[in-house]
């Protein structure tokens, strides 16, 4: 089977070829670190984190590079307004590094939370302001770019296929642009690959034409033809960087190199709240650390990855909690079947296998469409419900236990992370030796005809929402 991704450069989805047979080069537009990781960045990140490793699972090497902007993104994402570090440490009291240091920490930690695996690497643009000045150097020498008082603008004239990624045309692009009291561009359409250095403005480096800091768009460019080389496989980002970002990406790296830049564009659509587009401004901002004081990590994952990647993810509180509560029956199985592989009886697995190698089978069609998550939740969702039928007919034996349990660990675990190991979910304590302990007990006292204390032990922990099965292979228990 063939992983197919929707390709926003050709908007089509298309059959996904590497470069190089076998090795996947990889680049994710990561946060601008001057406030608290997002519901937005959530989705993001767990979609290409998903993406990450599925290309992994289907026997890529993968080499997988994430930003991190500590500066040159502008209050209005293009050449005017106040650096959002520099505007953040003013408001704080900082300095911009000690913003940018707070922030990225928070990021990372809120991403291990989310079960996000680390890319390869994080490259951050401060630490390529060299790399940005060469290539600014080649853009002027070119002819692709001008200096005007110490700021350098890209000439978007000069290519001519600005636009396509967007499909922008050019008098829209024209319409959009806001007019400037004192414009020093040759075209309202350019943008700045360089900034001049305001007095007061902290974020500066020495340059050929003056103190100042880089743009935006020159720093994803720069770092990531640097690591992945001047044509590489997949390009990756939130849907609202297409334009101007990404756009500008394009145009940059392929006058400077003269050779395609990413092949594969992958766009993740935006998350609202109630139907609105998430916003500090709005007041319906959601953290991922509000959201953690209510949700699990895997929650919060699969209410996320229930929506495909493309379309919108419209946050509602009864939304996440539905998407939760959904799960349930997987976490409770898989904790039931981490028990059965020591305590289940003997006997064949064919059944069970079978059920496995199907179940394989359809998530690998849904994960090759365009990651069709949604699809994949809903395999796994009827292999839970085709387990359970076994299990509570007395048909699972602890083999067939174990192959479930190791089929659910893969998939719901490894690939889409929203399954946790019991023991190990939310840091919270190993119930499994204590319930040993109170079920043993439990059959000692019903031996002795003492069933009012059996039963009252069976009810207390009911009410501690802790429930207890009596099967013909001996009592089970389980989190309500």
């Amino acid at each position: 089977m063939t992983l197919c991704l929707y390709n926003s450069l050709t908007r089509a989805k298309e059959e996904f070829k590497p470069l190089a047979e076998g090795q996947v080069g990889m680049y994710v537009c990561g946060p601008t670190v001057y406030g608290p990781p997002h519901l937005g960045h959530a989705k993001s990140y767990i979609t290409f984190d998903v993406l990450a490793k599925y290309l992994r699972k289907k026997g890529f090497k993968l080499r997988y590079v994430q930003n991190i902007t500590d500066v040159g993104h502008l209050t209005d994402d293009a050449d005017a307004g106040e650096d959002k570090i520099v505007k953040q440490a003013r408001i704080d009291h900082l300095h911009p590094w000690e913003i940018v240091d707070k922030y990225t920490r928070m990021y990372i930690e809120d991403m291990v939370t989310l079960r996000v695996a680390h890319p390869n690497f994080y490259v951050r643009a401060s630490q390529h302001v060299g790399e940005q000045i060469e290539a600014v150097q080649a853009l002027i020498r070119k002819g692709h770019a001008y200096e005007v008082n110490g700021n350098v603008y890209f000439d978007v004239p000069s290519f001519p296929k600005y636009g396509r990624l967007s499909g922008r045309v050019l008098d829209e692009q024209r319409e959009g642009v806001r007019v400037e009291a004192r414009s020093e561009k040759r075209n309202p359409r350019d943008f700045a690959l360089w900034k001049r250095a305001d007095p007061g403005h902290i974020l500066r480096w020495n340059s050929p034409w003056g103190q100042g800091f880089p743009g935006w768009h020159i720093e994803c460019s720069v770092m990531s033809t640097k690591y992945l080389g001047e044509t590489f496989d997949i390009h990756g980002g939130g849907l609202e960087n297409m334009f101007p970002h990404h756009e500008c990406e394009i145009a940059q790296s392929e006058s400077e190199h003269g050779k395609p830049f990413a092949r594969y564009w992958v766009h993740n659509n935006m998350v609202t709240v109630d139907g609105v587009k998430m916003g500090k401004s709005l007041g319906n901002f959601r953290t991922c650390r509000d959201l953690f004081k209510k949700h699990s990590p895997e929650d919060i994952r699969v209410f996320i990855l229930s929506t495909h990647y493309r379309s919108p993810t419209n946050y509602t509180e009864e939304a996440i909690t539905a998407a939760a509560t959904g799960l349930t029956r997987l976490t409770q199985l898989y904790a039931i079947l981490k028990d059965l592989e020591t305590t289940g009886s003997s006997g064949e697995d064919a059944e069970v296998s079978g059920l496995c190698d199907e179940a394989a089978k359809k998530l690998a069609e849904a994960m090759d469409n365009d990651l069709d998550t949604p699809g994949a939740i809903a395999v796994i969702y009827d292999f839970v419900t085709h387990i359970n039928r076994l299990r509570t007919t007395g048909n699972l034996p602890a083999t067939g236990a174990k192959a479930a349990s190791e089929f659910l660990r893969v998939w719901a675990g490894e690939l889409l992370g929203i399954l946790a190991e019991p023991s190990a979910a939310n840091g919270e304590v190993d119930l499994k030796p204590v319930m040993d302990l109170v079920i043993e007990l439990r059959k000692e006292l019903k031996a002795s005809k003492q069933y009012a204390l059996a039963d009252k032990i069976r009810d207390s922990l009911k009410a501690a929402k802790i429930v207890l099965e009596d099967t013909r292979d001996g009592t089970r228990w389980r989190k309500a």
